[in-house]
């Protein structure tokens, strides 16, 4: 830790496009140098009101820009992500602890999703549908709701960050991002990209805070008059909290939360692919990621084999020397030791160290059930498909599964059955996409990002009608008289 923190940068707030310090401050700590590298500015109710009161203001001249000016400032803050690659990879890597190359990747996923999302604003479409009546005629709408409170989490600042302004800004909304206490100068750099790209004041506020205050600050930005919609990336935990008080307030949400993913090796897969995809599964980002591998289902008839290949792929790529596997913070250091001490300490066995491959993993264990969030994966063997599918079905979580198959028909059967929002065939459980919906069944959430229809749930419908013919006969409705 440093022993002054007099010199140490603060991480601004960005209300209206200007940056806010605030008079309270906090440190945030870079697992990877291991001291503070900066101070962050910590966001009051009142600073809170006034980011939802700078988008309020803004939104009715945001809403009306035309789709080409929008896609213009999306295309331009595309451009300044990849100009600034390098420094925004390095701001991740401090913060995060994840590899330089890991985060130039993210942002790189980011740039992609702004000029997906560019796209797709000019195919926001309405319907004409036909109603009963001859003389009568509709139209329905699709307006955005206003003011969009976004929630995304610190493992991916810049993909996740992305996501949360530019799918609700393309609709029309405007945004305030509550961004990680963990992470803060990544959200604030990508809230200079917007600034930096044009897009007008207030249509993008960014703030954070202490983690002591965020019950204050979070439900004041939720019950915010002028927040219509929430969506919120991060724990099924606090998403479950979220989604009660908007609720309560009588607003939708969008939840993005936790997982389990299985990876299911069927007995005619190619094992040299599935260890691989296995192992870039559960231990990218030190398996920091919501679409982590965390269980790993194998057939008995190839699970020898698989397993000497899984231990290869494993050391050869995340080993002690060859990966970078540092956790966030020491809560989740010792969250990643309790877990593996626990379930060893009940009868798991140490199939590798480093990263931690665990087999005999059973009910009992803390770790059957629970998200690690860190490079662990459990390791069950199975005799037939069906045992493999209610194995993979066990658990509270939903989000993302992978399956690895010689046979697409047998893939795609086995696909069908599985509890989840997104499954992968033959690839890691990890992969997605700007043009898939994106999201999970039962305790990973509801409501989808992306997709051919990604600005959709960031869109709420109107029904307009009219007479064609005015009834008492003077003659048809003319639009200019």
């Amino acid at each position: 830790m440093a022993s002054s923190t007099f010199d140490l940068e603060t991480v601004s707030l960005i209300v209206a496009n200007q940056d806010r310090v605030t008079d309270v401050t906090f440190p945030i700590q870079s697992p990877v140098k291991e001291r503070i590298i900066h101070l962050c500015a910590a966001a009051s109710v009142k600073d809170a009101t006034h980011a939802a009161d700078a988008a309020q203001a803004a939104f009715q001249a945001w809403a009306k820009t035309p789709a080409s000016v929008r896609r213009g400032l999306f295309t331009r803050a595309a451009d300044l992500l990849l100009a600034k690659q390098d420094l925004l990879a390095t701001y991740q890597h401090e913060e995060t602890g994840c590899s330089r190359g890991s985060a130039r990747h993210t942002v790189g996923l980011a740039a992609n999703l702004l000029r997906d999302v560019a796209g797709k604003i000019s195919g926001v479409n309405g319907l004409m549908p036909q109603i009963e009546g001859g003389e009568r005629a509709a139209m329905v709408l699709k307006v955005p709701y206003g003011v969009v409170l976004g929630f995304a989490p610190w493992n991916a600042p810049f993909i996740l960050g992305a996501r949360a302004i530019a799918l609700p800004l393309a609709a029309g909304n405007t945004v305030v991002l509550k961004g990680s206490e963990l992470s803060p100068k990544c959200f604030w750099a990508l809230g200079d990209i917007f600034r930096e790209a044009g897009f007008p004041a207030g249509c993008v506020n960014i703030l954070y805070h202490r983690p002591s205050e965020a019950s204050e600050v979070c439900s004041a930005l939720i019950t915010h008059r002028a927040v219509r919609m929430v969506n919120f990336t991060g724990s099924t935990l606090v998403g479950a909290i979220v989604a009660s008080i908007a609720g309560q307030a009588v607003k939708p949400v969008v939840l993005e939360l936790g997982g389990k993913a299985p990876c299911i090796v069927l007995d005619d897969a190619d094992l040299e692919a599935a260890a691989a995809g296995c192992a870039v599964g559960a231990f990218t980002n030190a398996g920091q990621i919501c679409m982590s591998t965390e269980r790993i289902i194998v057939q008995r008839a190839v699970a020898e084999e698989f397993q000497r290949l899984l231990v290869q792929a494993a050391a050869d790529r995340f080993g002690m020397e060859a990966g970078l596997l540092r956790l966030v913070s020491s809560a989740a250091v010792r969250k990643h030791e309790e877990l593996i001490s626990d379930a060893v300490g009940k009868g798991a066995r140490v199939v590798l160290d480093h990263p931690t491959i665990l087999s005999g993993v059973d009910k009992t264990m803390d770790l059957y059930y629970t998200e690690s969030f860190s490079p662990i994966v459990s390791l069950h063997v199975v005799d037939t498909e069906e045992d493999a599918l209610s194995l993979a079905n066990d658990t509270e979580y939903g989000l993302a599964a992978a399956l690895f198959t010689r046979d697409l028909a047998r893939g795609l059967r086995v696909a069908g059955e599985l509890e989840s929002g997104a499954v992968h065939i033959n690839q890691p459980t990890i992969f997605d996409d700007p043009n898939l919906p994106h999201g999970g069944f039962k305790s990973s959430g509801f409501g989808r990002f992306g997709g051919v229809h990604g600005l959709d749930q960031f869109l709420q419908t109107k029904s307009v009608t009219w007479l064609s013919r005015q009834s008492f006969g003077s003659g048809p409705l003319r639009s200019h008289d």
